[in-house]
C-alpha cells in the first residue's frame, strides 16, 4: 500500500493520513487535530471506498465560510496522491 501524509491549509486539521491500495481504495484514514468526531466518522465512511470517487464528493466542501473544510483538503490530498506525477 502507498502511504500518503497531506498537510491542509485553512483548517484545524494539521494532518490527513491515509493509504492507497493498488486498486485506489482508501483505508486507515486518520486526520490530526480538527473536529474529532466529525473526521473519526469521515475515515470510517471513506474506509474501503474508491479515492476518486471521493475526492469528486467531497471537493468544495465548506466550513464557516473559509471556502475549504477537512473534507475539502482530503479532496485534494486524493487528487493528488492519484496525479501521476505522485506515482
Amino acid at each position: 500500500m502507498k502511504e500518503i501524509n497531506f498537510t491542509p491549509h485553512g483548517v484545524c486539521s494539521t494532518n490527513i493520513k491515509f493509504e492507497l491500495d493498488d486498486n485506489n481504495k482508501i483505508h486507515n484514514l486518520v486526520f490530526t487535530n480538527g473536529c474529532n468526531g466529525n473526521l473519526k466518522a469521515i475515515g470510517k465512511l471513506c474506509e474501503g471506498k474508491d479515492a476518486s470517487e471521493i475526492s469528486l464528493l467531497l471537493a468544495g466542501n465548506d466550513c464557516k465560510g473559509r471556502g475549504t473544510s477537512c473534507a475539502d483538503q482530503l479532496s485534494k490530498a486524493l487528487y493528488q496522491a492519484l496525479s501521476p506525477a505522485s506515482v
